[in-house]
C-alpha cells in the first residue's frame, strides 16, 4: 500500500510553489514508492500551457498587456526563454489537487464554447497523467477574439521599409 502525501502551505511545505508526494518507505515498500516527488507550480502550468496549446481553436494565451509585453520579449534575443508556455496560465497546487486559471484568445468562428470544454479536457488529462494531482477545476476567462486581418495588417506593417 502507498501512501501519497503533499506537503503544502505553512513549515511542512519545503518550498514555496512546490508539490511534494511521499511515499512509504524502507524494505518492504515497493522501490516506486520509495523517497519523495516534489513538483514546482511552474511544472503544473507549463503542462497546463502545453496542453492549452494543443487544441484547435485556441490561437494564444494571456490577456492584454501579457500578450504586448510577451510579443516584445519574444523578439529580444534569449527573452523568450521559458516564459511564452507558461504566459497567460496561473496555478494554485495544494496537498493532492491543483486548480488552473486560464487566459485564452481564441480563433474568429470558432465555438468558444466547444473549445473552452476541449481544453479542460486536455489540461485535465495532461495535468493529471504527468504529476498524478487531480485538477479540481480549470477557470477559462476568455480574453479577446482573433480575427483573420488583424494578422494581415501585422504582417504589412512588419515588412516596411522605414
Amino acid at each position: 500500500m502507498t501512501d501519497n502525501i503533499t506537503s503544502v502551505g505553512g513549515g511542512s511545505r519545503p518550498e514555496a510553489g512546490v508539490s511534494a508526494l511521499k511515499g512509504r518507505t524502507g524494505a518492504g515498500a515497493p522501490a516506486e514508492t520509495r523517497g519523495k516527488t516534489t513538483i514546482a507550480d511552474g511544472v503544473v502550468a507549463k503542462i497546463a500551457g502545453m496542453a492549452t496549446r494543443e487544441v484547435p481553436g485556441v490561437y494564444s494565451l494571456g490577456a492584454g498587456m501579457a500578450r504586448a509585453f510577451g510579443a516584445m520579449r519574444d523578439r529580444v534575443p534569449g527573452g523568450a526563454a521559458g516564459g511564452a508556455v507558461t504566459r497567460g496560465v496561473k496555478v494554485e497546487v495544494g496537498e493532492r489537487q491543483a486548480a488552473v486559471d486560464l487566459d485564452v484568445v481564441v480563433e474568429y468562428g470558432v465555438s468558444i464554447v466547444d473549445v473552452a470544454g476541449d481544453v479542460r479536457t486536455s489540461v485535465i488529462s495532461a495535468v493529471e497523467r504527468m504529476t498524478g494531482l487531480e485538477v479540481v477545476e480549470v477557470n477559462i476567462a476568455v480574453d479577446d477574439v482573433h480575427l483573420p486581418d488583424e494578422e494581415a495588417e501585422a504582417e504589412t506593417d512588419e515588412g516596411r521599409v522605414r
